[in-house]
């Protein structure tokens, strides 16, 4: 099985997919790293990225999800996933890839975003994010309001693992 954790930038991604990964005993990969470091530098230049940009990354995240399903292996995916075209890119096999939206106020993910450091995501891009964001219409919807541990027992209810 394979969980996507997806949503924009600031709402918990890498924390709750990582702590997903580890309460369950799997791996979790960051689709973040597979961005070329030309297109990180993008976008801390405050640049957002376009669709033709995207394309080769979510490609390489779509071939990493094939990969663990070829090796039926689990694995805990982090990506913004932000519109349908993309998810529709990363999930072959809706059987065996789940998607677990990360909701929350745009409030609140703008505070996230100013107290975190380090991250190649500059705040300014968070309304470009808002904008590109295609709520999923078949996706575990989660509020990120939650406190982490919170959030992931709702997502292992909700996914019966």
């Amino acid at each position: 099985m394979v969980v996507i954790v997806m949503g924009v930038s600031g709402a918990g991604k890498t924390t709750i997919g990582r702590m997903l990964a580890q309460s369950l005993g799997w791996e979790f990969r960051d689709g973040d790293d597979l961005h070329p470091a030309a297109k990180r530098d993008k976008m801390a230049r405050g640049i957002a990225l376009t669709d033709a940009d995207r394309l080769p990354w979510l490609a390489a995240i779509r071939a990493l999800i094939d990969d663990y399903l070829a090796r039926a292996q689990s694995v805990v995916v982090a990506c913004s996933a932000l519109k349908h075209a993309y998810r529709n890119i990363l999930i072959g096999d809706p059987a065996r890839v789940h998607l677990v939206w990360l909701d929350g106020s745009r409030d609140l993910i703008e505070r996230r975003i100013a107290r975190r450091r380090g991250h190649f995501m500059p705040a300014g891009l968070l309304a470009s994010q808002f904008a590109d964001l295609e709520p999923p219409a078949s996706a575990i919807r989660v509020e990120i309001a939650a406190p982490p541990a919170e959030i992931v027992g709702a997502i292992r209810r909700e996914l019966a693992i």
